[in-house]
């Protein structure tokens, strides 16, 4: 769920109408919604904290490119920030200086696949095996290992979905 400003395929207030509709099935059920927002942050940022007033509910921002309010408003309310393979590019700055700030208990990585495949698979069709690369740039961010960042971003992944079971 979330905004999408950017091709506007959507009335922007259908789109806000809905994503409050969603923010109302997670504050009812206890389920986590994944964030999605292009080119609609302040928007964004709006809602999840007229929202949360309301009432908390938990989630994360998925396939995070937003900027450090985002992040400060997404952790303030207890969501997690997951990064997809852009952390990798080489024009990715302002996000990698995101990314050292967003404390280890809230971090995730995700593929988004297929798209957005991470350095050095860039141009290929984006896989879950390549997420590997995208953590091994958050544990580097980090001052981890990529084992120990698997570690904590697995632990983080069930903290957020608790209804899902480790194996």
């Amino acid at each position: 769920t979330g905004l999408d400003f950017y091709y506007d395929n959507s009335p922007r207030d259908v789109q806000e109408a809905s994503f409050r509709v969603h923010i109302e099935a997670a504050r009812q059920t206890g389920l986590p919604i994944i964030v999605h927002t292009r080119e609609a942050d302040e928007k964004t940022i709006e809602i999840l904290l007229e929202e949360h007033d309301k009432g908390p509910f938990s989630g994360l921002i998925h396939c995070y490119t937003a900027g450090p309010e985002m992040a400060r408003v997404a952790l303030h309310i207890g969501f997690f920030i997951s990064f997809s393979g852009i952390v990798t590019f080489t024009n990715a700055g302002d996000l990698l200086a995101i990314a050292e700030t967003v404390p280890l208990d809230r971090i995730l990585v995700e593929t988004d696949a297929p798209f957005l495949a991470p350095v050095p698979m860039r141009g290929k069709r984006n896989e879950p095996s390549f997420v590997v690369h995208t953590a091994a740039k958050v544990a580097q961010l980090k001052g981890q290992t990529p084992e120990a960042m698997a570690r904590i971003t697995s632990d983080n992944f069930f903290t957020a979905f608790a209804k899902a079971k480790a194996a």
